[in-house]
């Protein structure tokens, strides 16, 4: 029986013109969590990850504090949604940046209509995949894991495809990505065991690298 690490990237950069990128937290978030697995005498067979700047430097930071890793693996199927185009499918007009605490929540209510519409077929995002085929990614690496691996294997990913990878797992509808997508937290650990057979939840967004003293204020959603 193997595990399975799906690990969302480290705070980016909410709000800023370019979201792609760590921040100087993001990166001490990532180095933390590769602390921990050391700790745990963890060896990783295997590591995937999506090809985003921020998947990039989430491993890096998480191979700083944990040693070598295996060399990783693209996996395009594990990028991100694209926030922005979801948004503008469902309201073109111009949208404040969300540089405030009212713009913030409306950003993501936004956010929460636009997942909704896009999953119901109702909206196509330019330059994105339909509803059918980001699942369809999500669940192709989910599959490589099962069919080539039977230890330990770190994936690092975006809460979109984490929380479609959980839905997937628990045979819940797909409306339930939404809500387990807007939990969680940056760096946080979701764990699989898995078989040739299938996935199992074993966790689900717990950040206990963040749990030490001087870190109650690293933790992060954005």
């Amino acid at each position: 029986m193997g595990t399975l690490h799906l690990v969302r990237h480290g705070q980016a950069s909410f709000g800023a013109a370019d979201y792609d990128q760590l921040s100087p937290l993001g990166t001490r978030q990532c180095q933390a969590l590769g602390e921990w697995f050391a700790g745990r005498g963890i060896r990783f067979e295997g590591v995937l990850r999506g090809t985003l700047r921020r998947h990039r430097q989430s491993l890096a930071a998480i191979a700083q504090g944990f040693g070598t890793l295996p060399a990783e693996q693209d996996w395009p199927g594990l990028d991100e949604y694209d926030p922005a185009a979801l948004i503008r499918a469902l309201h073109p007009g111009p949208l404040a940046a969300p540089d405030t605490p009212e713009a913030y929540r409306e950003h993501f209510r936004r956010l929460r209509q636009a997942l909704a519409a896009w999953m119901a077929g109702r909206t196509q995002p330019e330059g994105m995949p339909t509803w059918a085929g980001f699942s369809a990614g999500v669940a192709a690496a989910l599959d490589h894991v099962r069919g080539k691996h039977e230890g330990d294997v770190l994936l690092v990913s975006s809460g979109g495809p984490i929380a479609t990878a959980v839905q997937q797992v628990l045979g819940a509808p797909g409306e339930a990505m939404v809500d387990l997508n807007m939990r969680i937290r940056n760096s946080a650990l979701t764990e699989f065991s898995f078989s040739p057979r299938r996935h199992v939840l074993l966790s689900f967004n717990h950040v206990p690298h963040l749990l030490a003293p001087g870190r109650r204020d690293w933790e992060t959603w954005a």
